[in-house]
């Protein structure tokens, strides 16, 4: 499935203070994100500067995604809305590393570029969910 295709099914749904139980595409959306990560990490060469860089890049990566079933699993909105924040910063986190990867490694320009926009979109969705405070 392509990131085109993939789209919010559902509205966050609020009532007195917690939130619904629901599955999001955007679950998966991250997920695919995270492993498309770690999957162009492995494919670069082993040397310093590409250690300490994929390493940031697959904690951070991962965290947006992990992050949002915390969202997902929370008991009020006050803690779900503090996830969903701390998933925008990740998701900004990861378009930094992947940059300063692609910076070292201009050999995977297309792919990391996708990763990069992939990062951004993330991270303005979850910006968009955190100004639609009820």
């Amino acid at each position: 499935m392509t990131n085109d295709k993939i789209q919010m099914t559902n509205e966050i749904q609020m009532t007195k203070g917690e939130c619904s139980k629901q599955k999001y595409d955007l679950e998966e959306r991250t997920s695919i994100f995270a492993k498309r990560c770690i999957t162009i990490c492995g494919l670069l060469k082993i040397d310093t500067i590409n250690m300490i860089l994929t390493g940031q890049l697959v904690r951070s990566s991962g965290s947006v995604g992990a992050n949002y079933r915390e969202a997902n699993d929370a008991i009020s909105r006050k803690e779900f809305y503090h996830r969903i924040g701390i998933c925008r910063k990740e998701a900004k986190e990861s378009k930094y590393w992947l940059e300063l990867v692609l910076h070292a490694n201009s050999e995977f320009n297309i792919e990391m570029e996708r990763l990069v926009n992939e990062a951004f979109q993330l991270a303005r969705i979850f910006s968009s969910i955190s100004k639609n405070k009820l």
